[in-house]
């Protein structure tokens, strides 16, 4: 890999040094990720044995950190250092990874709306194969609880799916404690109760389902998010917005920087 550098250079110290720092903040970004994710697979034991994670039937969301992380650090340093150094390789190679991403979201969103049935299949199903591995990953079980307490949901499309994990199973065969009932994620909060009661999901689906609304909350978690996205289309619309712009700046930033070294070469080479 080559790069130029010039005695006489007239690259614009502003667009370098500001494309500098628009990276740093993603390198910075990419090593607290990557810190995080792999210190949670220290604490479970995975980077001793990383079978642990094939052995999942669910997603691990460290996973999805550590990809992320990757990412931006992979991107930030390029971006970096094709800055300091002048080097049009890594330059070109952040700012078309950029717009392959840039790209990827919108047509990820495209889609999205114009397949809205096959995004909810596919969502249904992402769902329910967590639901199965809930007990078996802490992050998993807590991305999940999250999930069903902000959204005041539980299961892809309501209680009855918690018949997919083994230890909430109704049938007969089943010895948990936990059987028939939910996670406690899905029990109506009580405004008296300052301490979280782990356990009152216990043999909620053995009573009456007309009783089920009045201690859990019986609307899937596909509904509720259905019904969240409308009430805040603008605050996702806004969000989606300000990604594209941090990145459509941090090509123009990139492409104005290779123009300014390519012209400075080819003044030098003249």
């Amino acid at each position: 890999m080559h790069y130029y550098r010039y005695s006489n250079a007239k690259v614009s110290c502003w667009y370098k040094y500001l494309l500098f720092s628009y990276n740093i903040i993603f390198w910075l970004a990419g090593v607290v990720f990557l810190g995080v994710g792999l210190w949670a697979w220290s604490e479970k034991g995975v980077l001793s044995d990383l079978t642990k994670v094939t052995r999942m039937h669910g997603i691990d969301p460290v996973v999805l950190v550590l990809m992320v992380g990757v990412v931006m650090f992979t991107l930030g340093f390029a971006g970096c250092v094709g800055a300091l150094r002048e080097n049009i390789c890594l330059l070109n190679f952040f700012c078309g990874t950029i717009v392959l991403i840039f790209f990827l979201e919108l047509a990820v969103a495209v889609l999205a709306f114009l397949f809205q049935d096959w995004v909810r299949d596919r969502f249904r199903e992402f769902f329910e194969s967590n639901i199965k591995s809930y007990r078996d990953d802490i992050d998993l079980q807590n991305l999940i609880d999250s999930l069903q307490k902000a959204n005041q949901c539980c299961g892809a499309y309501g209680p009855e799916d918690w018949d997919l994990n083994v230890y909430f199973n109704c049938s007969g065969a089943s010895y948990s404690r936990e059987k028939c009932g939910v996670p406690f994620s899905c029990c109506v909060p009580d405004p008296a109760q300052k301490v979280v009661n782990t356990q009152c999901g216990y043999d909620v689906r053995i009573q009456l389902k007309s009783k089920w609304d009045e201690s859990i909350f019986t609307k899937g978690c596909i509904q509720a998010l259905e019904s969240w996205l409308p009430r805040n289309i603008y605050i996702v619309a806004g969000i989606f917005i300000a990604i594209s712009l941090l990145q459509i700046f941090g090509i123009f930033l990139a492409r104005t920087l290779i123009s300014d070294i390519e012209a400075v070469k080819a003044g030098h080479h003249f």
